[in-house]
C-alpha cells in the first residue's frame, strides 16, 4: 500500500487530463464527439450542517475532486446518459422525467428542470465519493446543468439543479450544495446565509487555508442516502420546532426560545440550530484571525451537537473522530446529511501522516473497511464549462 503522502489528492480524470479519457469514452460509447463539457467540484462544509434548510449560516470550500459532464444534442426527446463509474447506461424519455430513478434521475431531473426542446446524450465522470457527505449529488447535477445550458444565469442553473434533486430525485437537499458547486471562489470558504433570498446569499469570501495545517477529509464508507427518509425527518422535526416557536425558521430562535420547548426531540433538534449558527460565526472569526485551536474546537463541539442533539452520527464516524483527537488533530466532525459519510480535520502538519495511519489501524483492530482520506486543499473553484 502507498503511504499516505503518496495518495492522490486529485482523481484518476484530472491525473490523465481533463477530458482526454472522457472525449475517448464519449465517442466510443455514443459514436460522435461530445460538444461541450461541463464540470462541477465536490465541497465540504467546515461548519453549518443542517442550518441551510433552518435559514441559517453555513461555511463550505470547494474540493479539488470534481465531476464532469460531457454532452451532444440529440434530434429527438431523449436522454441517453452513460455513467464511467457503474458501467451502465440509461434511455429515458423527457416527457416522462418524474418516473425516472436511480442515478440517472440526477442527470434526467436535472435536463428536464431546464426545461429543453431536445435531448442530449451525456457521459458523466466523476472523481467525488458518492455517498460520503461531499456532495456528489450537486456535483453531478451542476456539471450536467452547465455542459446542457452554458449560457443560463446561475441563478436559473442552481433552481434547476434543486428542483432536480427536491422534485425528481426525492431529496430535499436545502441548497447548499448546489450553491458552492457554482459559486466557489479558489482558496476560501463561502459564508452562505440562507435566511436571505439566493441573489443575496452569499455574505462573502472566508480564507480556508490555516499556517501550518491542513484539510483532510475521511471516507468511511459508511454509505448514506438522502432519499431514504432519515433527512427528511429530522426537516421535518426542524419544521415542528419552528412551529411551535411561532418563528418562520430554526435560526430565527435562541436558546431562551429552545428552553420554552416541551418536546424534548424538537428541543435537542432546535437547540442543534442555534448552536450550530453561533458555531458558524466563531469559526469565520477565528479563519480570518488563523486561529487553528479555535477553529478546531469549534469543529469537534459541532460533531457532539450533530451526535447528540440531532442525532445523525454514527459509531464509525463517532471513532474517526475520537482517533483523530487522540492523535493532536485540532478539532474533527462528521460532515454532511449524517447517517454515514464522512469526517472532516484540521491536522498540524507535522501530525498528518501519524494520524491517518492511526485511523487506519484503529479500523483495521475492529475488523472495519478501511476508511479513505483525501486531501482536501485550501478550496479550489466553482463549476465551469470546457471546450472539447
Amino acid at each position: 500500500m502507498p503511504t499516505l503522502r503518496a495518495w492522490p489528492r486529485v482523481g484518476t480524470v484530472l491525473r490523465q487530463g481533463p477530458h482526454v479519457a472522457l472525449h475517448r469514452s464519449f465517442v466510443e460509447r455514443f459514436g460522435r464527439a461530445p460538444e461541450r463539457v461541463g464540470h462541477a467540484p465536490g465541497r465540504v462544509n467546515v461548519i453549518g450542517e443542517h442550518t441551510d434548510h433552518n435559514g441559517g449560516l453555513c461555511l463550505p470550500f470547494a474540493l479539488p475532486q470534481r465531476t464532469r459532464a460531457a454532452v451532444a444534442r440529440r434530434d429527438d426527446a431523449t436522454v441517453r446518459v452513460h455513467s464511467a463509474q457503474t458501467g451502465e447506461t440509461v434511455a429515458w424519455p423527457l416527457r416522462d422525467a418524474a418516473h425516472c430513478a436511480g442515478w440517472a434521475a440526477y442527470v434526467v431531473g436535472t435536463i428536464a428542470a431546464l426545461d429543453p426542446r431536445h435531448g442530449f446524450d451525456v457521459l458523466v465522470d466523476s472523481e467525488v465519493p458518492v455517498g460520503a457527505g461531499l456532495s456528489s449529488s450537486a456535483a453531478l447535477t451542476c456539471a450536467v446543468a452547465l455542459a446542457v445550458a452554458p449560457t443560463r444565469p446561475p441563478g436559473e442553473l442552481l433552481a434547476a439543479t434543486m428542483r432536480a434533486e427536491n422534485e425528481f430525485v426525492g431529496a430535499p437537499t436545502g441548497g447548499l450544495d448546489q450553491t458552492i458547486a457554482l459559486h466557489a471562489r479558489a482558496g476560501a470558504a463561502l459564508l452562505l446565509d440562507f435566511g436571505a433570498s439566493p441573489a443575496d446569499r452569499l455574505v462573502r469570501q472566508v480564507p480556508s487555508a490555516v499556517p501550518g495545517h491542513e484539510w483532510w477529509v475521511l471516507d468511511s464508507h459508511v454509505s448514506h442516502e438522502l432519499a431514504d427518509g432519515g433527512y427528511a425527518r429530522r426537516r421535518a422535526e426542524c419544521a415542528a420546532a419552528a412551529a411551535a416557536l411561532a418563528v418562520d425558521n430554526l435560526s430565527r430562535a435562541t436558546l431562551d426560545d429552545v428552553a420554552r420547548l416541551t418536546d424534548p426531540v424538537l428541543a435537542a433538534r432546535a437547540r442543534h440550530v442555534v448552536t450550530e449558527n453561533a458555531r458558524v460565526r466563531q469559526v469565520v472569526t477565528a479563519l480570518e484571525d488563523a486561529d487553528a485551536s479555535a477553529v478546531g474546537a469549534a469543529l469537534t463541539a459541532s460533531h457532539l451537537s450533530l451526535r447528540d442533539d440531532f442525532e445523525v452520527s454514527c459509531g464509525e464516524l463517532d471513532e474517526l473522530v475520537a482517533i483523530l483527537l487522540e492523535q493532536g488533530a485540532r478539532g474533527a466532525r462528521m460532515i454532511g446529511g449524517g447517517f454515514g459519510g464522512s469526517a472532516l480535520t484540521l491536522l498540524p502538519e507535522a501530525t498528518v501522516e501519524v494520524a491517518l495511519s492511526a485511523v487506519l489501524g484503529g479500523f483495521r483492530r475492529r475488523g472495519w473497511r478501511l476508511p479513505t482520506p483525501l486531501a482536501a486543499g485550501i478550496g479550489a473553484g466553482g463549476a465551469g464549462v470546457d471546450p472539447v
